[in-house]
């Protein structure tokens, strides 16, 4: 009988789950659980062809994952018939303790804890729901697998800030990264897709949802990326800054009187596209700059000014550069900004072909043209089924 894998993705008011089979790299059953705690939640589960959407109020996460195990249930596959073998829980901040999937102990829940001051709107979520999904499912092993695990041993060159060392190591300041498990998934994908050995390979991911991060992966091993103490710092991304000069903190705070508590809602909320266009989704983006809006104009060339740069960098990190792969819904699917992130890159032997580039991409796909110094890609990103995997590998 075939081994499946319950991965359980658990954010501040939703449940992301699959059930899927690692050694065939398919999805059973996927399905969303949002708005929980709102007075009107919406349940959407997935079985090949069929979809069961609900909408109904979702008191906690508890209750969202007896939704979810009811559904199964009753729509299937049936859990009890599935030879779940394991339950693989995605939890974002590891800090320095984890590099890779752990199995769950209550000294990992302590840990995943005191690790929240890092993470404060992304742990306490994946810790309630591994706590409640310990209760319902008590008889199989529970994996978490940290986004932070693949950038944990970056060199000390990359992870360290130029802070004072004693404040940093008190406070546990560093870079820490973010999306690791999409960034390992992708680079190692590429490496498949193109036949060559990931050990040889000098491979920039740009991982480009509206939470966004580049890395930089040199034979396989992670040496640089983006985002740094928090998921802040890197790229424009949908609503929060990316990289700003630090003192723009100190200025706000003395010459607009914001406090702290304002100022991170600022960078984190209402800042990014959002706050260069009045949108954070680039379809409607593109649709002001088709209608001649400035703003949403320069928005977009600050958006992809950012990773050009971040090519750029990556490869002189690396010394040279072999594979760009860009993953997640914006790098799949706007060929837009595709080809505005490898514009004026020819030097680096960066190129991509026009029609191969265009449309969406929901399969693997070289864009680059034949012989192309640098292989382009795009490459769909499978975090369930990577965190599936890492979880089977760690029983």
């Amino acid at each position: 009988m075939t081994d499946t894998v319950l991965v359980i993705n658990s954010g501040s008011s939703s449940i992301k789950y699959q059930l899927v089979d690692p050694a065939a790299g398919t999805a059973l059953a996927s399905g969303l659980v949002e708005r929980i705690g709102e007075p009107a939640g919406r349940v959407v589960h997935k079985q090949g062809a069929q979809t069961t959407e609900r909408e109904t109020a979702v008191a906690d996460h508890g209750e969202g994952l007896r939704i979810v195990t009811s559904l199964f249930d009753e729509v299937g596959p049936s859990l009890a018939e599935a030879n779940v073998v394991a339950v693989g829980h995605r939890v974002v901040m590891g800090g320095r303790y984890y590099d890779g999937p752990v199995r769950v102990d209550e000294d990992v829940l302590a840990t995943i804890e005191r690790l929240s001051p890092l993470a404060p709107l992304h742990n306490p979520a994946n810790l309630t729901g591994i706590r409640v999904a310990r209760e319902l499912f008590p008889d199989v092993p529970h994996v978490a697998v940290f986004d932070t695990a693949f950038f944990r041993n970056l060199p000390d060159d990359a992870a360290t800030y130029a802070l004072d060392r004693e404040v940093a190591e008190q406070y546990s300041v560093r870079r820490y990264g973010a999306h690791g498990t999409s960034h390992q998934y992708v680079s190692t994908r590429a490496a498949e897709i193109l036949g060559r050995d990931l050990a040889e390979l000098r491979t920039v991911v740009l991982h480009l949802g509206n939470g966004a991060s580049a890395s930089a992966v040199k034979g396989g091993h992670a040496v640089d990326t983006s985002m740094g103490l928090t998921p802040l710092e890197g790229l424009v991304m949908g609503t929060r800054t990316g990289d700003i000069d630090p003192a723009v903190v100190f200025h706000l705070a003395r010459n607009a009187g914001m406090s702290i508590d304002e100022i991170d809602d600022l960078f984190n909320k209402r800042s990014g596209l959002k706050g260069l266009t009045g949108v954070n989704d680039l379809r409607e983006l593109h649709d002001l700059v088709a209608a001649g809006d400035s703003a949403a104009r320069v928005g977009l060339d600050v958006y992809t000014h950012r990773l050009r740069k971040y090519i750029g960098a990556y490869a002189a990190v690396m010394g040279g550069l072999d594979v760009l792969a860009f993953t997640a819904g914006v790098g799949e699917n706007d060929d837009v900004v595709r080809a505005d992130a490898v514009r004026g890159l020819e030097f680096l032997g960066v190129q991509i072909d026009p029609e191969l580039n265009a449309g969406r991409m929901k399969e693997a796909k070289v864009i680059s043209p034949a012989g192309a110094r640098v292989a382009v890609l795009v490459v769909p990103t499978n975090e369930e089924l990577a965190i599936a995997r890492q979880a089977l590998a760690q029983l």
